[in-house]
């Protein structure tokens, strides 16, 4: 590597958040996945990982929380050229089913859902590449659909594994307007695909249907859900935000996914994303409760941040860049 000073300004064409590590020389490898087929309401998530490379040069690499983080290495891959193709291919096809009220014929639906599995297949031997190098994993969306294959591949390199799934959404949905790799169906694809996933614990969640709920439910504490509504209310009651944290960290393994869709925000801080829902997370909330997982004992062993929407400003990507450092920062320090 050559002399880097982490004071000044990022270099024109630099890596993410500035750094001039490769692959080989960092600890931590993130994958971008421009892939946003199936959002159901806004678009643009397939433009999140340009736009995070590009606020994270804006971001200062010396953190109070975690110190130095960039001296163990960060590195974006560049994006595989065939999750460009199969967004440009999906998305027209499965916006025409998605205006049909969800209505389409077979062989669309097989062609949308053959592009969701070869996502999920390039991003499982990615992540699989990253593991075994010894390295930690990020996935950089992209809709919610996209990081299937990489927790997959995390939970073969680490059994029983927990996900820590932040959103404003369950996404439980069973093939959510016919599509087998809905972004509101990851979590559904999860659990009946992945039987090294041994717990979903999701916080931030405030809009869902009756069908999530009741797999909720009927998932034997498989999944535990903290439901938004009921989390203000007994903040209202006077219970500290960090009694909720550590109630909900204590049901995890030691090994974590997080999972990280920028709409468990409040959409003040996300307001381009695709489904954005009144209520949700702080950034210094969000923050602190991963920051009490590292503090717990638990291991980041692999995470994702999905759903960042850039609009006509850099305010969704600069959000979201500082989050993914913090996330890096998170699972750098937990050893």
């Amino acid at each position: 590597m050559t002399s880097f000073d982490p004071n000044a300004a990022a270099g024109h064409g630099s890596g993410v958040f500035g750094l001039p590590y490769t692959e080989r020389e960092s600890r931590v490898v993130l994958v971008p996945v421009p892939f946003a087929a199936t959002v159901s309401y806004g678009g643009g998530a397939e433009a999140g990982p340009a736009a995070i490379l590009e606020a994270s040069r804006q971001v200062d690499l010396f953190d109070l929380q975690y110190g130095r983080t960039y001296e163990q290495g960060i590195h974006l891959r560049e994006a595989d050229p065939r999750l460009l193709r199969a967004h440009a291919a999906a998305r027209p096809l499965a916006q025409r089913v998605i205006e049909q009220g969800g209505q389409g014929d077979a062989a669309t639906l097989a062609e949308i859902d053959a592009a969701g599995a070869l996502v999920n297949d390039v991003v499982h031997g990615a992540v699989q590449e990253i593991l075994r190098a010894g390295k930690i994993p990020g996935v950089v969306g992209g809709d919610h659909s996209v990081p299937y294959g990489a927790i997959r591949a995390v939970a073969e390199h680490h059994p029983e594994l927990g996900i820590l799934h932040f959103d404003a959404h369950a996404d439980l949905r069973v093939a959510y307007e016919g599509f087998r790799w809905s972004h509101a169906s990851i979590m559904d694809n999860v659990l009946r695909d992945v039987a090294g996933v041994q717990r979903l614990v999701q916080v931030g969640i405030r809009d869902f249907c009756e069908q999530e709920f009741h797999a909720i439910q009927a998932s034997g504490g498989r999944v535990i859900t903290h439901f938004d509504g009921v989390w203000q209310r007994r903040r209202f009651e006077g219970v500290t935000f960090d009694t909720l944290c550590q109630e909900a960290i204590a049901a995890l393994p030691r090994n974590v996914y997080v999972s990280f869709d920028i709409d468990g925000f409040d959409p003040a801080l996300c307001p381009h994303t695709g489904t954005p829902v009144p209520g949700g997370l702080s950034f210094a909330e969000a923050v602190h409760m991963i920051g009490a997982v590292v503090e717990s004992g638990r291991r980041i062993v692999g995470f994702d941040l999905v759903e960042v929407a850039p609009g006509q400003d850099e305010w969704d990507a600069n959000v979201g860049a500082r989050l993914l450092y913090k996330l890096c920062g998170a699972a750098m320090a937990g050893g």
